[in-house]
């Protein structure tokens, strides 16, 4: 197959080019490197089912680049992480909706099925136990920039419904739920990544807030798996699935466990959300996924533990930092 992954250089996309190349497919990536890197390529950046193309979803022109034909899109290009968001709120709102409109447009010219990563952040600051994809979502003030990442994610969705039901055009939604593991970098706020770092250069490990709110966290391997599973089944088309994992682990308590798992000495200590995110942040208490959906249509099961997926990525950044990649241009 020929398929096109927009964000193909970013932490997920790398590990899908991976996966699908492995497979046989031919694939094209789109992405500005705003945020991905040629490194996360570097093991089929020569490989000759493989196109890079440097450009943005924002840039219509863009996908007159990519040749022969599409037969699946999977859209990740997107802007990601709540320190990102904060810092640059209009160009991840132009990013996560405008992009979306060009992709779609593009898809429906072509009849092309596009996978659309969504994210749990749609779901806002519903605490309930698990989170159903038809649950409500409870979302705070528009002067809190925070939830404009989860408005500008949910309007995708809409945008995709609509091409959906007005056009036919076949579109599968996932909302991601923590996605981690080997390449997720920490510059954006995700958890993980930052957390080890600090614990491997003896650095306090920073918690924000009281580290009472409870996450879930699914390894790379489960999230491209799933994604790959639900494009090749057309019963999903129309359909919006969770891809997450059900071991919930409070952050603070996550704190604590990188430091037995690194054998840091590191201290952890709590700083308040104002004091990283500034006055007025806002999060949630509570976040983890239903998966008896995804569960019921592709039998879907995370085979990666929280362990696990500690050791994997400690064991990667220990490699990253011994033997750093050079970018290949």
């Amino acid at each position: 197959m020929n398929i096109l992954i927009t964000g193909g250089a970013g932490f997920i996309g790398s590990h899908l080019c991976e996966s699908l190349i492995a497979s046989g497919n031919k694939v094209s990536v789109i992405d500005d490197l705003s945020t991905g890197s040629l490194n996360n390529l570097s093991t089929v950046i020569d490989n000759n089912n493989f196109t890079f193309i440097q450009g943005t979803i924002l840039d219509k022109d863009i996908f007159g680049k990519v040749s022969g034909k599409i037969d699946i899109i999977f859209h990740l290009a997107a802007a990601v992480g709540v320190k990102y968001i904060l810092d640059n709120p209009l160009q991840s709102i132009h990013a996560n909706v405008m992009g979306t409109e060009n992709v779609l447009g593009f898809a429906q010219s072509k009849k092309i099925k596009v996978i659309i990563t969504s994210t749990s952040e749609v779901y806002g600051k519903n605490n309930q136990s698990f989170l159903g994809e038809n649950d409500d979502r409870i979302l705070g003030s528009t002067y809190i920039t925070r939830w404009s990442y989860s408005c500008s994610k949910a309007l995708d969705e809409f945008i995709a419904f609509a091409y959906y039901r007005k056009h036919g055009l076949p579109i599968i939604i996932t909302r991601l739920f923590n996605t981690c593991g080997p390449r997720q970098s920490g510059r954006y706020g995700m958890v993980i990544p930052r957390f080890i770092r600090q614990a491997l250069e003896s650095k306090p490990i920073t918690v924000y807030g009281t580290g009472t709110q409870i996450r879930t966290f699914t390894y790379i391997s489960d999230t491209v798996n799933a994604l790959i599973n639900l494009s090749k089944d057309d019963k999903c088309i129309g359909e919006v699935f969770n891809i997450g994992s059900n071991e919930s682990i409070a952050i603070k308590d996550l704190a604590f466990l990188v430091k037995d798992r690194t054998k840091s000495s590191s201290e952890v200590i709590f700083i308040p959300y104002e004091e990283v995110f500034g006055k007025g942040f806002e999060d949630m208490q509570r976040r983890v996924p239903s998966i008896s959906k995804i569960q019921n249509f592709i039998s879907f099961a995370p085979k990666v533990g929280l362990v696990d997926i500690l050791d994997k990525t400690i064991e990667y950044i220990r490699k990253e930092e011994i033997n750093p990649i050079e970018e290949k241009v």
